[in-house]
């Protein structure tokens, strides 16, 4: 049986380059448009969206909600289930709009994507993330190899990611002439690099101590020195492939080019986790790891403004409300340490503390 409709798959196109050009959306959210429809032409055996009834919606949310996730034998969360139903209805909204579809869908067809108030409180509700402390990372690079030039590679890379806390794409798009060791920072230029929103804004290294800046710095020299690469090389390349003896590809080397893609970036830190005895921890992950690690050293509003700025952060209360989750077991030692009894000391008297605070009271109310 065919595993696609032309059809549909020329509508997809348009609605595909719709979300790209007129909602300016990026990559990973049109991907999450792509699964969702996937999801809903396979449940449907690829059935033409003009013979779409609102029957069809209903039926689909009891199937999702009893389907496994691909990688495990477990139900899809609540959360996938959330994304997946919204971006279909976005879909059919766009689509009751469209020529040749305006008289076999109707707008409030796709409200039959809706959840309930109850399932949209299961899909929003956040579980705790699992973010690494600092030492657990110090000694995932103690543990990653180092035998290869990608070993190398890999383990220079979590090292940058600890140290600048950059996001995957950034990372996979890193030039060597962006990093400035005598400042001690890392241009993130939104004209070469990948960042989230296309925003360029300068990162000083964070004061994360260990072995991480030498680290970075040992690989940038051993690029400069060794390889003779310059300014518009990669500073993490990508693996060069070549042909082994058996025909099959074979790691040949580096590139001087970046990668393509994030999935390189998450299979060094998988590595390096693995290596080190612990649990996988994404690079978004050290974002998170940042954001606390800045709650607990900063002395003041002012300084915890710069460090939010240095992760990319217009906003503080993006740093506080996104990444500045207290862990559980964090959050029960604090409040077992607190007093009712007035102190002195009370931060609540600095002004600005006060008023950090009640904007992000007026945020999250």
């Amino acid at each position: 049986m065919a595993k696609h409709n032309a059809t549909n798959e020329r509508i997809k196109r348009e609605y595909f380059h719709y979300l790209k050009e007129a909602k300016r959306r990026g990559e990973a959210s049109i991907t999450a448009a792509v699964n969702a429809l996937h999801r809903f032409e396979e449940a449907n055996r690829w059935r033409d969206f003009k013979r779409f009834h609102r029957e069809q919606a209903v039926a689909f949310k009891t199937a999702l909600a009893e389907q496994t996730n691909a990688k495990s034998t477990d139900r899809l969360s609540w959360s996938t289930i959330q994304t997946t139903v919204r971006e279909l209805r976005a879909f059919f909204l766009w689509l009751a709009g469209q020529p040749g579809y305006k008289t076999k869908i109707r707008y409030d067809d796709a409200d039959y994507f809706n959840l309930s108030e109850k399932e949209l409180s299961v899909a929003r509700a956040k579980k705790e993330k699992r973010v690494p402390t600092l030492e657990q990372m110090h000694h995932v690079l103690s543990a990653m190899p180092t035998t290869t030039d990608q070993e190398r590679r890999n383990r220079a890379l979590v090292a940058f990611a600890v140290l600048t806390g950059a996001r995957a794409d950034a990372l996979a798009s890193f030039k060597l002439k962006h990093v400035d060791l005598e400042r001690g920072a890392v241009v993130q230029d939104a004209h070469e690099v990948r960042t989230k929103f296309s925003k360029t804004f300068t990162t000083t290294f964070f004061p994360v101590g260990g072995q991480a800046l030498q680290i970075v710095t040992d690989w940038i020299g051993w690029l400069r020195h060794e390889k003779q690469w310059g300014d518009d090389d990669a500073l993490f390349p990508a693996t060069l492939n070549g042909i082994g003896p058996d025909g099959g590809f074979i790691a040949a080397g580096l590139s001087r080019n970046c990668w393509n893609t994030t999935q390189p970036i998450r299979d060094a830190f998988r590595a390096g986790c693995s290596a080190a005895g612990l649990p996988y921890f994404n690079p978004h992950s050290m974002r998170d790891m940042l954001s606390q690690l800045g709650q607990r050293i900063s002395r003041s509003p002012e300084g915890f403004k710069a460090w939010s700025q240095n992760l990319g952060h217009s906003d503080v209360l993006t740093t506080l409300t996104s990444y500045g989750t207290v862990p559980d077991h964090r959050q029960a030692e604090l409040i077992r340490g607190m007093s009712a009894a007035p102190s002195d000391e009370d931060p609540l008297a600095d002004v600005e503390v006060a008023q950090l605070l009640a904007a992000l009271a007026r945020k999250v109310g």
